[in-house]
């Protein structure tokens, strides 16, 4: 590639960026570590699979499909949408809040929380994806991540009522 087009696809990039980041704010980090859990996740989830085949040759319960596959992209397909939700939700609750006189001082409340629940989520299937091939996992590890996922779907809960 030429050096020229090298720049012009880096300076695209930088502007898209620096445009994601003015608009999401602190919610542009967390749906990139989002992204990333996502991707392990799935890495690891095919990596699992193809040990616990070798270990159940027989079993045919066992191992990686493409049907297994479509249908882990598929809920973190879904996972995005929720998280839209969540961040369509924030924006009319400060469109609503202004019009009414609130001054609302973030950007994103419900989407942050909802893509920071996916994330431990993510962990925690990684983890246990770990585990399948072998891996020594820490407990305490789990619990801590767990127990954060806990503290947000309590937290949730609480602000609702």
């Amino acid at each position: 590639m030429k050096r020229g087009t090298c720049m012009t696809i880096q300076g695209m990039l930088s502007v898209v960026g620096a445009y994601m980041s003015a608009k999401l704010g602190i919610l542009l980090p967390v749906l990139l570590i989002l992204a990333a859990m996502m991707t392990i996740d799935y890495i690891s989830g095919m990596m699992a699979s193809k040990v616990e085949a070798a270990d159940h040759p027989d079993d045919p319960n066992y191992g990686w499909s493409s049907k297994k596959g479509a249908k882990g992209i598929a809920k973190k397909v879904g996972y995005l949408f929720i998280i839209a939700v969540a961040m369509a939700v924030d924006y009319l609750t400060i469109k609503v809040a202004v019009v009414i006189g609130i001054t609302v001082s973030v950007k994103a409340i419900f989407g942050l929380m909802v893509a920071v629940w996916y994330i431990l989520n993510e962990l925690l299937s990684i983890i246990e994806n770990a585990g399948r091939m072998g891996a020594p996992v820490p407990e305490w590890l789990r619990k801590y991540i767990a127990v954060l996922k806990d503290k947000i779907d309590h937290t949730e809960h609480e602000n609702v009522q």
